[in-house]
């Protein structure tokens, strides 16, 4: 792998983030003072609504940077221009198709909705929201090749900065004004801007795409793309169906309100696992180039040192969660926006699963193993739909996150094992399963008794509780896990990566 490039990508990621998180929590507080929890609920449902109509974009962007690893590999500029021609012409498609389904939508708005009583238009705040996710397309195509030859650090960057002015101008927006459909605007002007950027970044870097002829793009490339791209729309409708249908059952079952508070809880979950998260994913392209040139058993020893990684950074980060987050609300936006410890513990461990994912997706996305497993999607989003419904009217809020729980083991005990672990890399069935059995063991073990431990230190203090806590978090689990595998191969690969210079 290009460590290099890698290091450079995570380090401007975790950056990005950390700027795109702060100013994230303070508009949301901010929100929430002036607007109410009613009109966050709203932001929550739509947003969720919106990201399901992306099950259009058919996994595309995926496809045609999977495809790019070679010809920048091979420096074949033709075939480049080619791919990145072909991607321009789709988006504008999806663009126009997105907005009618968007449209076709608006007589059912009621039906996701159980109770609104804030004085506002629920169809033109629905119509921003499609406008918005329609401009997403406008020239976003051409990240596609900073991403593929592993200069994301790039769009990090810009896309940091236009968090941080949007979030600035949305602020002065509500504050001023309290007024959401211009909020709502603000963001639709601000997202073709960085899109625009973006484009003129590109153009100056890769000159070539915009000089010359541009050749039909090969028909074995087309074909391979559109085979993935049969593929992946299995796997986005999987995706969003799992991501995106919780806050429409939570309001259809519990109210919008209950969407706000989830949603709360959510920004905090999200934002860490945003910002370590891309931490790994951020490798993706690395990865890529390094299965074109590796044999199985290298790749299969660089994957078991990345799932360990992946394995401390996503214990660390759950357990962090587990016992800061409480005070953290507290002190961030009131005790009234507490949601119980048993909906927490769910939260955090469905956190603890879902970053542990990212090891295996890795792979499968930089080996473009998209066909192999393409039903395996549609299995997962309907016992999420069925368990969810099912649970919510047992258990409320903690039934619909047991059910997304539940649906994620179709990941864990079929495609994990069978397309990444046996497929890719050729190895034994038996040693996954007590592998991932061991890491998950491990993990509940450390949480149970660094929540213990944390639990001695209660004072009535938010920030004295929070710092407290913090230090706990820091000290117990990592000492845990340094104790535990401190022989191990995977540690010593861990440590030479961070004592080099």
């Amino acid at each position: 792998m290009k460590t290099k490039n890698s290091i450079k990508n995570s380090i401007a990621a975790m950056f990005s983030n950390i700027v795109t998180i702060l100013i994230g929590f303070i508009a949301q507080a901010v929100f929430i003072k002036i607007l109410g929890a009613e009109y966050l609920g709203i932001n929550g449902l739509f947003s969720n609504i919106i990201s399901m109509l992306g099950i259009v974009e058919l996994g595309i962007g995926s496809a045609i940077i999977y495809n790019l690893y070679k010809p920048i590999e091979e420096k074949n500029i033709e075939v480049i221009k080619s791919l990145m021609d072909f991607y321009k012409k789709a988006y504008n498609v999806i663009a126009v198709i997105v907005l009618i389904l968007g449209i076709i939508l608006i007589p059912f708005l009621d039906f996701f909705i159980k109770e609104i009583t804030v004085d506002i238009n629920i169809q033109i705040v629905y119509l921003l929201f499609i406008i918005d996710i329609v401009s997403s397309y406008l020239f976003s195509y051409k990240r596609s090749i900073l991403y593929a030859d592993q200069k994301n650090y790039i769009i990090n960057i810009v896309h940091m900065s236009y968090l941080v002015i949007l979030n600035i101008l949305q602020l002065l927006v509500i504050y001023i004004t309290k007024n959401y459909y211009i909020y709502l605007t603000v963001k639709i002007f601000m997202r073709v801007l960085e899109n625009i950027v973006i484009t003129l970044i590109v153009n100056k870097k890769y000159q070539y795409l915009t000089t010359g002829k541009i050749k039909k793009l090969d028909s074995v490339i087309e074909k391979d793309i559109v085979k993935k791209v049969k593929a992946l729309f299995f796997h986005k409708i999987g995706y969003f169906i799992v991501l995106g249908t919780d806050n429409v059952i939570i309001s259809k079952f519990l109210g919008i309100v209950t969407v706000g508070l989830y949603s709360n809880y959510y920004l905090v979950i999200n934002a860490v696992q945003m910002l370590f998260g891309q931490a790994i994913t951020a490798i993706v392209p690395s990865v890529g180039h390094m299965l074109v040139k590796c044999d199985k058993q290298k790749n299969f020893e660089v994957f078991k040192k990345i799932r360990f990684i992946n394995f401390w950074i996503s214990t660390f980060t759950a357990i962090s969660i587990l016992i800061i987050i409480q005070p953290f609300v507290k002190l961030w936006i009131g005790e009234k926006y507490l949601l119980s410890n048993i909906v927490l513990y769910f939260l955090v461990f469905n956190y603890f699963q879902k970053m542990m994912r990212s090891s295996y997706n890795i792979f499968k996305e930089a080996a473009g193993i998209y066909y192999e497993d393409r039903f395996i999607p549609l299995i997962e989003s309907a016992l999420n739909i069925i368990f969810s419904i099912l649970f919510v009217k047992i258990w409320g809020l903690t039934g619909v996150i047991l059910g997304t729980i539940l649906s994620d083991l179709v990941l864990w005990f079929y495609s994990f094992p069978k397309f990444v672990y046996s497929n890719l890399f050729k190895a034994d069935y038996l040693k996954y399963t007590k592998e991932t059995i061991g890491y998950i063991v491990v993990f509940v073990v450390i949480a149970t008794i660094t929540f213990f431990i944390s639990n001695l230190f209660i004072v009535n203090s938010n920030i004295l509780q929070i710092i407290i806590n913090v230090i706990i978090a820091i000290l117990v689990p990592n000492f845990m896990i340094f104790i535990l595998f401190f022989k191990t191969e995977n540690f010593k690969y861990l440590k030479s990566l961070l004592m080099r210079r």
